[in-house]
């Protein structure tokens, strides 16, 4: 009857692991089962000279050749790396024990409690004795230390086979015998960290002894792993033993180890480099979108700057077309642009900082700060513009109404001086009786008077003429053409005027017969006559009124500069009040957008929007919510903006400049608008960012909360920042001890510039910044050192083998050359490369 015997391995962290050996397996007087005995002398023999030929020698019987203690100590020295004292060099049986014991305690000392397992046993050859001591420095040196999620040794050995074999078919790893009788589990393995040696797809489950030879002849052969374990021993024993399988299984996990580490390395460089080429591409892009828009600003401005005055009221009406365009069309996404280029620089500082890397600095002239002084500069133009626009628009208006007014007393005139001429060129005086030579006297003095009444006009157009010379009406060479010819024409009348009266008094005097009575009628018939020429040229004549009460206003003036009788004057008021209800229906049109208008304007809700971004609490997801519901409902006010630009284009239309219904301008609307648009786009940014930070830093919700709650009340100001003395009380009412040192440290990393103040998103940064758990580079230095086997440098090949393809060219685009000594060409420097990613050098 078998006895059981325990062996207990205790370790200094207090981890025990107990194995109990079955009452069959082995004890003190009885050998192991054979089967068991010869799979753990094969596998303990096999392990004890992969180390042992580090030393140039081997064993060839595992219980004989360790009865001296020699061998034993050497492999201890090997296997741990560290001296054990001198051997004994006798060959009596007492050097012997005093060298094996010098073994066990050097295993003792290591926090291995041995039980059972004496010196005498070893030297004498006591089999199950030898195989047990070589199993406790298998289970010291080989597993204890594999640690998979907080577990060790033969926990940890397990789950780690679990975890690599978890995707292959026909593999369920639950214990370190049965599991590995087929060889698919020893394959799995193999596959799992170098495919290229066997393809798992072409393995049959039926087929144990082919897959178990496969996966011992391609570790030998490759992974310098000695044959262990014997296939068919394996295979004809119901329960292999797990000593055996679990020691060679160890075998894979430290020939693995570099690779893990390998593996582990190169996740972590992927995932730095990840970050830093997702924040290039974001450099990038502001960079692009911000040269797209400096370039848009500059393309635009000198264009609004511009106020060279067309010539015609109809090439302004194009200007002021194409201003509204501008503000329509083109302005609307550069301003959408222009908020998104602040985003995009606050989220890509903030990761940034987040990542441990240098903040952003864009290129000279695209500072965020550059931006929106040229933003300013170009609406500082575009509001001069449209003022200028209208202004021009009003003084080609008035030149307009002259030229009319001018071509309409000239064309007047002409008619009343066609013929003239040759009336006072005739002779018809030489042969006309007394009674004839008084008619044409009194009809000359009728003339002169007529003439003398167009002395007046004349004069008009004459100053007409020299307003439009003044004004620069762009025709003004045709109108001093004809101005010149009515001036001409004038002075000649007069001449032959004078010239017939001097040749009429001559005649007069001869035929004293003249009729007295028509030229007193003719006197008196000539200044009505005039007056109605006048009246009706008046009449004729535009005016550029608004209201009823102008138009009253015109007529009086009119009136009080001619003398006429009354009741004329009302028939001619009558007359034109008859033309008067179009004009009024168009005044009532142009009330009724005044009023709409107003309407508009006193109902647009710009105060109750803003109020809505402002009134917002809770958590950020909460807010963030509220902030996406109020740009919504902000968004959809646009086609009220629409319809207002509508009709402040139609009023425009109307020459109505001055709106008295109201105390808002279409420029106030925009500008509003824009400002809206932006703060809402803004907020939402700095929420996106504080969630953006919580997350990365690890801060919980209740910790944001108290940091905003703690900024909040020393924001005195209530401008968004602390200035430095508030700051100080801040940090004091948080538990912080400062002295003057101190704080001048903590003001360097939340105010670098020196600005004096302190904003939220330094102080959310410094309130994490020591806590985070983020790389930095001296991490990213160890990763590349284990994918450079410890050089200082490390090859482009090496580089393409462990990383992805384009975190590997990224590396090698980037990396500068080693100028080390000993470094073969080509090398890379990846120190200066991993410092630089965070600011630490110039590269």
């Amino acid at each position: 009857m078998m006895t059981q015997v325990e062996t207990t391995v205790h370790y200094d962290n207090g981890y025990e692991d107990e194995y109990m050996m079955q009452e069959d397996e082995w004890d003190r007087d009885m050998l192991l089962d054979p089967a068991w005995e010869q799979q753990q002398r094969k596998t303990f023999t096999a392990w004890c000279n992969s180390h042992l030929r580090k030393a140039g020698t081997q064993i060839e019987n595992i219980e004989e050749d360790f009865r001296n203690g020699l061998k034993l100590m050497l492999l201890l020295e090997v296997i741990s790396g560290e001296r054990l004292p001198k051997p004994d060099r006798g060959k009596m049986r007492f050097h012997k024990i005093a060298n094996v014991n010098k073994a066990l305690d050097f295993i003792t000392s290591k926090g291995v409690k041995l039980v059972s397992i004496g010196a005498e046993e070893i030297v004498d050859g006591n089999v199950k004795m030898t195989l047990g001591m070589i199993w406790t420095i298998i289970l010291r040196f080989a597993i204890q230390d594999i640690s998979v999620e907080e577990t060790s040794a033969k926990e940890g050995l397990l789950l780690w086979c679990q975890r690599k074999t978890a995707p292959y078919r026909n593999v369920n790893v639950q214990n370190f015998h049965v599991s590995w009788k087929d060889g698919l589990a020893f394959c799995a393995l193999i596959h799992r960290h170098r495919p290229d040696l066997l393809d798992y797809s072409k393995l049959n489950k039926d087929d144990p002894l082919g897959n178990l030879n496969l996966a011992f002849d391609i570790a030998e052969k490759h992974l310098d792993i000695p044959k262990m374990l014997d296939a068919e021993d394996i295979i004809n024993t119901p329960k292999p033993d797990e000593r055996a399988i679990m020691t060679y299984v160890s075998c894979f996990y430290h020939a693995f180890a570099g690779a893990e580490q390998a593996e582990t390395a190169a996740n972590r460089i992927c995932k730095v480099l990840g970050v830093n080429q997702e924040n290039e591409k974001l450099m990038e892009e502001y960079e692009r979108l911000a040269s797209e828009l400096l370039e848009w600003i500059r393309r635009t401005t000198p264009w609004l700057e511009n106020r060279t005055p067309e010539k015609t009221m109809a090439e302004m009406q194009r200007k002021l077309e194409d201003f509204r365009d501008y503000r329509r069309q083109h302005k609307p996404p550069k301003v959408q642009e222009k908020c998104q280029l602040e985003i995009n620089f606050n989220t890509l500082q903030t990761k940034l900082r987040i990542s441990n890397r240098p903040a952003f600095m864009p290129s000279e002239g695209k500072m965020v700060s550059d931006i929106a002084s040229a933003w300013q500069g170009l609406e500082q133009a575009e509001k001069g513009y449209e003022e200028w626009l209208l202004t021009e628009i009003r003084r080609l208006e008035r030149l307009d109404h002259l030229a009319e007014k001018f071509r309409q007393k000239a064309t007047n005139h002409e008619n009343w001086a066609s013929g003239k001429e040759a009336f006072l060129s005739q002779k018809d005086y030489e042969t006309a009786t007394l009674i004839e030579i008084r008619a044409l006297l009194r009809k000359h003095e009728a003339f002169e008077s007529d003439l003398a009444a167009h002395q007046d006009r004349v004069e008009q157009i004459a100053a007409i003429a020299q307003e439009l010379n003044e004004l620069d009406y762009h025709d003004v060479a045709a109108v001093n053409q004809r101005c010149q010819s009515i001036c001409d024409m004038w002075d000649k009348l007069g001449t032959l005027t004078q010239k017939r009266r001097e040749s009429l008094e001559r005649t007069e005097k001869l035929l004293e017969t003249i009729d007295q009575l028509f030229l007193e009628f003719s006197k008196r018939s000539a200044p009505f006559n005039n007056w109605m020429e006048g009246a009706m040229e008046d009449l004729q004549d535009m005016f550029i009124v608004h209201t009823i009460e102008e138009v009253q206003v015109g007529i009086s003036c009119m009136l009080c500069n001619t003398s006429v009788n009354v009741n004329d004057v009302f028939n001619m008021t009558s007359l034109f009040l008859s033309t008067l209800p179009e004009a009024d229906a168009e005044r009532q049109a142009i009330l009724g957008i005044q009023n709409e208008v107003q309407k508009i304007s006193q109902s647009y809700g710009i105060k109750e929007i803003g109020r809505c971004s402002l009134e917002i609490g809770g958590a950020l997801e909460d807010q963030m919510t509220q902030l996406k519901q109020c740009e919504h409902v902000i968004v959809a006010y646009k086609p009220n903006i629409d319809k207002l630009e509508g009709d402040h284009q139609l009023i425009q239309e109307s020459l109505v400049f001055d709106n008295k219904h109201t105390n808002y301008t279409m420029e106030h609307i925009r500008v509003g608008w824009e400002l809206l648009l932006t703060t809402i786009a803004r907020t939402i940014n700095e929420i996106e960012t504080q969630i953006l930070t919580r997350d990365a830093k690890g801060i919980s919700q209740q910790q944001m909360n108290e940091f905003r709650s703690s900024f909040t009340h020393f924001d005195r100001k209530k401008n968004g920042a602390m200035d430095t003395d508030d700051f100080r009380a801040c940090l004091i009412s948080m538990g912080y001890d400062l002295g003057e040192a101190e704080f001048a440290r903590i003001m360097m990393l939340v105010d670098p510039n020196n600005t004096g103040i302190v904003s939220f998103q330094s102080f959310i940064d410094f309130m994490t910044r020591e806590t985070a758990d983020t790389d930095t580079a001296e991490q990213v230095v160890a990763s590349f050192r284990i994918l450079a086997a410890d050089k200082p440098y490390i090859l482009v090949d090496e580089l393409r083998r462990e990383l992805p393809p384009e975190q590997a060219e990224y590396c090698i685009m980037r990396m500068p050359l080693y100028t080390g000594h000993g470094a073969p060409p080509g090398a890379l420097d990846y120190t200066a490369f991993s410092t630089a990613l965070y600011g630490e050098s110039d590269l």
